[in-house]
């Protein structure tokens, strides 16, 4: 079985791909710099190292395929010398180890007047294969939830109903799927030995930046107004970008650069070579929401924010997430107990008034309102309706949660989560939030100091109502 090098494990594409080869059953090395941070992520089977790409002679012994996912987005110091220098390195180690070949992913782009970025991209996969036999695949925007492309397009259409575009909107690119890129850099291990050189890999078709902003826009159903100027630099361009989307801010200005330049397929071959079908845009943006639905609902709050009792609000890319735990000291089941018996007669556990309220006015709008209550006092099924939540997951004693069937300028999710603690158990509550656009983050920041005291208070009631014997008090309001 060929051994496998992967750089880049921690990034975006490189991750997903490390999910795939271990699926496979595949014998992987990665490279790090920080081990101890990727270690806990990976199959037992999967063997970190740690080291550097400019150093990465040891890591490279007896290894058949390497990955080259690593690449500096960045606009700080002299970062095209470093990439080249890192190149260069690695090519020369993989040809010192006897590595049989490189798979890199690069940049589309062609002709003169490439930017900056894309054309140190271009000139890494050149000094990659100067060292052993490389298969550089070259990709436009990779449309999947953190693909830094993708995410730039997200926050400009989820947070400006009117967009004032410059030119490279404009421009043309042939977006794919991640799960196309993926296939690629499998099908490029599996390649026969004398197969290697440039490839240009992309969706069904080219489209711009525009047609992928309405696209996504009219998925989310949001309305969206483009309106096009010709006196955006890329400069001005960046500017806007950071303050629009400040998750960016330290490579907008190597992304805007780089999207006023085409890139779409001209050399048709990559499909042929690798029997890949790529998606088409709409499929590959429908795509990514579902499997970002799907990976919101597989998450263990208690693994993302860990287990400190605290409280703690952080945008997970469009969507906002509060998430804050409790000490209590009983056994889990036991704390388990006020959470099976949320809702209906049993109450929320704080703000009864409040919970009541929100009911008439989802009912005025033409939601189910506050009425449906629940089917069993005691008991849950997946499916359920639960006043105007619906249960989506129901694991006891570990984990219930709920989805929001009021009436909202977005979707909401609640879950609740508890683990065994040293002196008791762990109450982890979550509230998430998936904004419609602007309207949206209108409506949860308008009520954002109400949703504090409604989840803080829910979660001060629970522990409370956790501790207290049932047969004397069923549940503990601590509005009363």
């Amino acid at each position: 079985m060929k051994k496998i090098l992967l750089t880049g494990a921690t990034g975006y594409v490189g991750g997903r791909l490390l999910s795939a080869l271990e699926a496979r059953g595949e014998t992987v090395r990665c490279l790090a710099r920080r081990p101890e941070v990727l270690r806990p992520r990976v199959a037992p089977t999967t063997e970190v190292v740690q080291g550097d790409i400019t150093d990465a002679g040891a890591a490279l012994e007896g290894v058949h395929t390497a990955f080259y996912l690593v690449h500096t987005m960045d606009a700080r110091g002299d970062w095209e010398r470093r990439d080249r220098e890192a190149a260069a390195a690695f090519g020369a180690a993989a040809r010192a180890a006897g590595v049989k070949r490189i798979v890199y992913l690069g940049g589309l782009g062609r002709g003169p007047g490439l930017s900056k970025h894309l054309a140190s991209r271009q000139e890494t996969g050149r000094l990659l294969a100067e060292g052993v036999p490389t298969i550089e695949l070259r990709a436009s925007i990779i449309i999947g939830s953190g693909s830094l492309s993708f995410e730039m397009v997200r926050a400009l259409v989820e947070r400006l109903p009117v967009m004032i575009t410059p030119r490279w909107v404009s421009t043309r690119a042939q977006p794919i799927a991640i799960e196309d890129v993926l296939a690629y850099l499998l099908a490029a291990l599996d390649a026969l030995e004398e197969v290697s050189g440039v490839f240009e890999i992309g969706g069904a078709a080219a489209v711009t930046y525009g047609e992928i902003m309405r696209e996504y826009a009219r998925q989310r159903g949001l309305k969206r107004w483009l309106i096009p100027v010709p006196v955006l630099t890329p400069r001005l361009s960046s500017l806007w970008l950071r303050l629009v989307t400040p998750l960016h801010a330290t490579v907008g200005r190597a992304l805007i650069e780089g999207v006023r330049n085409e890139t779409h397929v001209v050399d048709d071959r990559a499909p042929k070579v690798f029997g890949v079908r790529p998606l088409g845009l709409t499929d590959a943006i429908a795509r990514a929401l579902r499997n970002e639905d799907r990976a919101y609902a597989e998450t263990r709050w208690c693994d993302a924010f860990g287990n400190r009792p605290s409280a703690a609000e952080r945008p997970y890319g469009t969507r906002i997430v509060d998430s804050r735990v409790t000490e209590v000291t009983c056994d889990p089941t036991r704390a388990f107990e006020p959470i099976r018996r949320l809702g209906g007669a049993n109450g929320w556990y704080y703000g009864g008034l409040l919970w009541r309220i929100r009911g008439v006015l989802d009912l005025l709008v033409g939601g189910p309102g506050h009425r449906r209550g629940r089917r069993d006092a005691r008991e849950l099924r997946v499916g359920d309706a639960l006043d105007f939540w619906r249960v989506e997951a129901f694991e006891p004693p570990h984990r219930l949660r709920l989805s929001a069937e009021m009436r909202l300028p977005g979707r909401a999710w609640i879950q609740f989560e508890v683990e065994p603690s040293a002196t008791g158990a762990l109450i982890r509550q979550t509230a998430i939030f998936d904004p419609l656009g602007l309207a949206g983050l209108l409506y949860w920041y308008a009520l954002y100091p109400l949703h504090q005291s409604i989840f803080s208070g829910m979660l001060r009631g629970i522990a409370a109502a956790a501790q207290t014997p049932l047969r004397t008090v069923p549940y503990v309001d601590l509005e009363r």
